[in-house]
């Protein structure tokens, strides 16, 4: 599978400039966001992914939305709850927003409260995702965007903007590698 952080968002811009969080609230991406994203499209035709786990964060459903591919919504891989940027959009309105997308599965808040999900828990909940994808027979052809503290404590890969991890479920230890 791979792993791919979501494009640049107008949180990174303003926090790149200041250091500090700029109060941001799900912010999306970019022009040069949505570029990375086309870009990455591209870079993924090479790889044979045939379809997108996404998490519901804004930034991460425009960057899956440039990669053209069937894409299933999953609070599992979201951000960290460490800025405003990781107070995420009620599933109602996502579902406004993207009605080709289902996310009645989710909980109407489904991120979490700021400054609750420390990176032990981050741990937690990707130890919980490489399990799930153990039992996917099509995990190679899987593209999954996400975000920096997930990847990272999936992987132990810091990424930036559209990077992308190869990461393989089955590995035992850490065996990713960028893409």
């Amino acid at each position: 599978m791979i792993l791919l952080r979501h494009g640049e968002s107008q949180f990174n811009v303003a926090f790149r400039e200041t250091g500090k969080d700029p109060g941001i609230r799900d912010p999306q991406l970019t022009e040069r966001g949505r570029g990375q994203a086309r870009e990455a499209a591209r870079r993924l035709e090479d790889h044979g992914v045939k379809r997108t786990l996404a998490s519901p964060f804004t930034r991460a459903l425009e960057t899956a939305e440039a990669l053209g591919l069937p894409t299933v919504i999953d609070p599992m891989v979201r951000e960290n709850s460490a800025f405003i940027c990781d107070i995420g959009t009620p599933a109602s309105q996502l579902m406004e927003r993207w009605p080709e997308h289902d996310f009645s599965h989710m909980d109407e808040i489904w991120w979490s409260p700021l400054h609750t999900e420390d990176e032990a828990r981050v741990r937690v909940r990707a130890v919980r995702f490489r399990a799930l994808a153990l039992d996917w027979p099509d995990h190679h052809e899987v593209v999954v965007v996400s975000h920096w503290g997930f990847i990272r404590a999936l992987t132990g890969f810091t990424v930036k903007n559209c990077e992308m991890v190869l990461f393989d479920p089955h590995s035992s230890g850490n065996h990713s590698q960028p893409a």
